[in-house]
């Protein structure tokens, strides 16, 4: 088995574990009893539970990229729409539990510069792609042509992080935002003279 089959293997069994026992009470010998893997060989690969977390959250990252990157769309309002879809639309493999643990890591990021520095990935990278549509959209003549384009990708990329909150917190679905999300899109982005299509 080479470095990548281990490094998946590990990542594999790290999902499962944080799945059963959540963040706050996961511990190396959990993942190792979700893999192949012993303890000991888990600390050849990871110091401790937060350099093999902190590789964990680098790992979703890369899966988070290649999900969203390049949405579909024939103009810049389909691409937003679909790219905010995107990101409400739970993976294939997302648990309830999963998330549930997800969210206890976010919760400890304040105190852990190594998860906050991960974390922040995600946004800023959510940001930059929202941040070049809308962009591409005030160039077009799609969106408004005093649109901030970056204080919008942030007030979306808000929105969107407290609707994935209130989900995996309340268990409340994501529709709500999704339709206001796209009436915001089509009443405050939107320029007036575009034929706003369904």
């Amino acid at each position: 088995m080479n470095d990548g089959d281990t490094a998946d293997d590990i990542m594999d069994a790290t999902y499962r574990a944080l799945c059963t026992h959540g963040y706050a009470d996961l511990t190396m010998q959990d993942i190792a009893d979700e893999s192949d893997k012993s303890k000991a060989a888990l600390h050849y690969h990871y110091d401790s539970k937060h350099d093999l977390l902190c590789a964990f959250l680098e790992y979703l990252y890369d899966g988070f990229v290649d999900r969203i990157e390049d949405p579909d769309g024939e103009t810049p309002h389909e691409r937003l729409l679909t790219l905010i879809d995107s990101v409400l639309d739970k993976p294939d493999d997302g648990s309830e539990e999963f998330g549930t643990a997800i969210l206890e890591i976010r919760a400890h990021a304040p105190y852990e510069p190594g998860f906050r520095e991960r974390l922040t990935e995600f946004d800023d990278y959510l940001v930059d792609e929202l941040e070049v549509i809308l962009e591409d959209g005030i160039t077009d003549g799609t969106f408004k042509s005093d649109l901030d384009a970056e204080e919008t990708a942030r007030f979306i990329v808000t929105v969107l992080t407290g609707a994935a909150t209130e989900r995996v917190t309340t268990g409340r679905p994501v529709e709500c935002t999704r339709r206001m999300l796209a009436e915001y899109v089509e009443t405050h982005l939107l320029d007036g003279q575009q034929e706003v299509t369904a």
